[in-house]
């Protein structure tokens, strides 16, 4: 398999505030995101991050993203360094995350192709990927709506063909199905398939283990900022279910056993 991404030993902390040590219940003054993080994912291939809050996951893929830097560490997506290269970074991946806020007075068709001309994408080639990815998610219906009056689950599916608009080959999506009905969750989750069945490489964060399950080929669970496991879901599962290998792996590394 052609390896598509590499992170070695990634450390990211970060400053608390007083107001934070408050929320965190800590004297600390700096807090450890991330401790030694490393794994790889490969072409065509869905990859899903487990974890308990506050684990590091949002921070992983917000470093990935080129949104935040790592204090340490090297990391490689489809052979570009990420610190060294970020803009060619982005021209490689769709981000899409829950905390993305969509301006409430703009249009799933303004914004759509306001991103498109970001990427340079030619006109002919944005018309005709909008129509069919409006299509896709019944959006068309809705595009001359502003996002102000559009629902919890449309905005979630106005994000996501935003992220999509330069037909990026690898996809990070954080918590792709936060907030969404079933009926919204299934047709997000049956397009992620359709991604990857295409080439594509999608890393996904989450906390649904039937999720991960469904549609993930391999996952990986952080605890505390370290990547403790990665591999093949079914390797990984055998004859457990996910739920029950994830609790075990997890009272393990915090000591409950």
């Amino acid at each position: 398999m052609e390896k598509i991404l590499e992170v070695q030993n990634v450390k990211k902390t970060f400053k608390l505030s007083r107001k934070q040590q408050k929320i965190e219940k800590t004297n600390q003054k700096i807090k450890v995101a991330l401790n030694g993080l490393s794994f790889a994912t490969y072409k065509g291939e869905i990859y899903g991050l487990l974890g308990p809050n506050g684990a590091g996951k949002t921070t992983a893929l917000r470093i990935l993203s080129t949104l935040i830097k790592a204090d340490e560490g090297h990391i490689e997506i489809d052979g570009i360094d990420v610190s060294k290269n970020p803009e060619e970074v982005r021209r490689k991946i769709g981000f899409l995350t829950s905390e993305l806020k969509l301006e409430d007075f703009f249009t799933p068709n303004y914004l759509f192709d306001f991103f498109s001309n970001l990427h340079d994408v030619p006109f002919d080639i944005a018309n005709e990927r909008k129509k069919r990815l409006f299509e896709k998610f019944g959006i068309d219906s809705f595009c001359e709506v502003k996002v102000a009056n559009l629902s919890t689950g449309m905005k979630q599916k106005v994000s996501l063909v935003i992220s999509l608009v330069h037909d990026p080959d690898i996809i990070i999506f954080d918590e792709p199905t936060n907030g969404l009905d079933v009926l919204t969750a299934k047709v997000v989750t049956d397009f992620l398939q359709e991604l990857r069945n295409s080439g594509k490489t999608i890393i996904i964060s989450t906390h649904i283990f039937s999720l991960v399950e469904k549609i993930c080929d391999r996952v990986g669970i952080i605890i505390n900022g370290r990547m403790i496991v990665s591999e093949k879901l079914n390797e990984l599962t055998k004859e457990k279910n996910l739920e029950d290998v994830f609790f075990d792996i997890y009272k393990k590394e915090v000591g409950e056993e």
